[in-house]
Formats: C-alpha cells, structure tokens, sequence
C-alpha cells in the first residue's frame, strides 16, 4: 500500500507531490484538516505512505510480528495521514513512549503498538509549533518537547483506560489520547489560545478517490485467497462468531488469509454506505475506511459492526442530521469500535450504543480541542464504559431483584 500511494502521487502530481508534502509538514492538523483540501492528491498521498514507512521501519527494527494488532497500526496511521498525522508531529510522541518504557526498564517493542497508535496526539505538536504564536524554532523545541511528555504518559494511561472499558471500545488509544488531549487543552486555553475551530473538507468528487478504497479491499481479498485458498472463506466464516472484544488478533486466532478477506470486506461494505449516504470521498472518509479495514484483523467484523452502523443512522435522523456531513459519516464509519459491544451482548446493546455514540461524538471533539485526533475512539470508549458498567451491575444484581 506504500508503494502504491508513493506512485500515485507522482503520477498525479509528478514533482509537485513533494512540495506539497513539504507544506503538511507546516500545516496544523487538528481535526478535521482534510490534506487533499490543502495541497491536492500527490502530497497528501505522500505524506500518508511517509508515516506508513515510519511505522513499517519501527515494526522491523523492534522485531514485532506483523498480526492483527500491527496490521490495525500500520492501516489505521496510514489513514490518518491524510488528515492530521504528519513524520513531523509523530515522532515526538514515539520518542515519548521509548522514554516512558526504557524508564521501567523495556523496550520500544514492548510498547510499540501504544507508540504506533499514540500518534493520534500528533496534532498537540501541530498546535503548540504552528498556533501558539512563538517565533517558529521556539515553537518547534515546545512541540517536540510537549508531543515528547505526552508519548512519556501514554503507556501508564492506556492500561486505566482499557480497564474502564474492559476491551469493549477497539479503540483504546482514542479514549487513552482523548483524556490526555483534554488536559492540554484546558491547559492552552487558560493561556489564552482560542482554538478556533478547523474544518477544511475536501467535496469534490474524484474517480480515483473513489476507487481508491475498492481497489485496495479486492486487493486484499485476492491476497487472502492466493495465501490460504478455499480455506480463506472457512476463516472468514469464523471470524464473523467471534465478539472482537480486545485483545482479538484474528490473524492469530483464524489465520491471515480469513482476517484478509474480512478486511476486503469489510473495506467494500463501508465504500457502500458511503456511495449511498452520498458523502465524499475524501482524507478523513478514505482515512475511516482504512481504519477499518485495519481493525478487521483485530476485532471487527460484519456481524458486530452493523447494528452499531445502525444505531448511528437511526440517531442522525432522530437528531435532524444530513448523514453525508463530516460528523454523521465519520461516526458511522468509526461507530465500529463499539462492535465488541455487539459482539458480546447481543444487537439491541449494539444499536442504542451506536445510537449514543452520535451524540457524543458531537460533543468530544470541542472538549479535546481537536488535538486528539481518534475523536470517535474517544466518544465511543466513554459510550462503552457506560454501557459496560450498566450491564455487569444488571448482571451481578438481578438474582437479589
């Protein structure tokens, strides 16, 4: 997919994919940065196999198997690098979490995933190099170093985190990065930095935005075929009986060729919705497609994600909302992270958290600041801990009623 995307941006743009890859690299990312809005198809395209590249070196050079949670990295960082992360403003939050983890006496391998997906607070290194006013080297030495302390803090509060939710929310690091992005925000806004609110949404329709993602799922399908044959189908099948509630490595627990397939999959369901709700196909929606088809190595799957979907679509138009707009899509596509709610208890649990996810996912993105950018991740791991504590207080309680 890499090298895929270093071509197409040059055969799009031929030189100019690097100047434009140049300006993301000054260019703020807080959520929602749209890159092909800023600079086009080559540099945005190139920005994404960049951090994509970095995250594939950290992956070699610490050693870590290529399964289901670094196979939902590698996608999920990819995809954000068309609307936010940039080299630049993840490396310091990866130096964090190698600090963080030689302190205690390991190693980055043992935290990479955490380092990998940390990278959603890449934009607080944006804000604090690009918005604070600071002549520009003083602001790129308070970037580094604020993107570096918040790395340092991931590892300890990702495990609060994931404790709160107990693995029902996929995304953990949204939520870990969302109370994280919270701090900081409040911190710059009692310094008096405005936060004035960031929307640049790319709507015009492109072929080859289009096709981007279908051609990647079948891609992926064909890969899944070619390693396992007919025994790519079964895995499939049996991937779809399972709850996806964290940690579920696919790839370990049914094979590569299933969780490939699923992924193909589940990356063509998601191009429908979005070809039927009429939205764009742009950096944030093409970003949520391949963070799914991500995830569907590590947790998603079709039959935990669609009454989630459901729940989402039935709450944007219970609310009065256009479910082609930047909100409502998104939240559809990245609802999939309460699948393991659905997963394990069953669809009706999974509709009304789909349900709810909407309208906190309205309200999380102001409270952070857009510094975080798994904004969904953060609104559905507090949907989630909601949930799970109401149902296991029900279960524990219900003989003494």
């Amino acid at each position: 997919m890499i090298l895929l995307f270093i071509i197409t941006a040059f055969a799009v743009d031929g030189s100019g994919a690097i100047k434009g890859f140049w300006t993301i690299q000054l260019h703020p990312g807080r959520l929602i940065n749209d890159f092909f809005a800023v600079v086009g198809i080559g540099g945005t395209l190139l920005n994404s196999a960049a951090v994509g590249l970095v995250a594939m070196i950290l992956i070699y050079i610490t050693g870590v198997s290529f399964s289901g949670p670094t196979f939902a990295a590698v996608f999920t960082i990819m995809g954000f690098g068309l609307f936010g992360k940039t080299p630049l403003n993840i490396l310091p939050i990866i130096l964090g979490v190698y600090l963080s983890a030689r302190l205690v006496g390991k190693g980055l391998r043992d935290y990479l995933i955490i380092a990998l997906f940390g990278t959603a607070l890449g934009p607080l290194v944006s804000v604090v190099f690009l918005e604070t006013g600071l002549p520009l080297w003083q602001g790129l030495i308070l970037g580094v170093l604020s993107g570096t302390a918040a790395g340092f803090i991931l590892p300890a509060l990702a495990v609060a985190m994931l404790h709160m939710h107990q693995g029902y929310s996929l995304y953990n690091m949204g939520l870990t990065c969302g109370f994280l992005a919270l701090f900081a925000a409040s911190f710059l806004k009692a310094a008096g930095l405005p936060f004035e609110k960031a929307l640049a949404w790319h709507s015009e329709n492109i072929l080859l935005l289009q096709l981007i993602i279908p051609i990647l799922s079948l891609m992926l399908i064909g890969s899944g075929i070619f390693f396992s044959g007919k025994k790519a189908f079964k895995s499939f099948v049996l991937i779809q009986k399972l709850s996806g509630r964290l940690p579920s490595d696919f790839v370990d627990m049914e094979g590569t060729g299933g969780s490939l397939v699923n992924a193909g999959v589940m990356g063509l369901a998601g191009t429908i919705i979005v070809f039927l709700a009429g939205a764009d196909f742009n950096g944030p929606v093409i970003g949520g497609l391949l963070t799914i088809m991500g995830f569907a190595a590590f947790g998603t799957n079709l039959r935990n994600s669609w009454s989630v979907v459901a729940g989402v679509m039935v709450s944007t138009f219970v609310f009065g909302m256009k479910l082609s707009d930047p909100g409502p899509i998104l939240a559809v596509i990245f609802s999939t992270t309460l699948g393991p709610l659905a997963g394990q208890f069953g669809y009706i649990p999974g509709f009304f958290a789909g349900f709810i996810h909407l309208i906190m996912v309205s309200q999380t993105g102001s409270w952070q600041g857009g510094m975080n950018l798994y904004n969904n991740g953060f609104a559905g791991g507090l949907t989630a801990s909601v949930f799970i504590a109401v149902i296991q207080w029900y279960r524990n309680n219900k003989n003494d009623m």
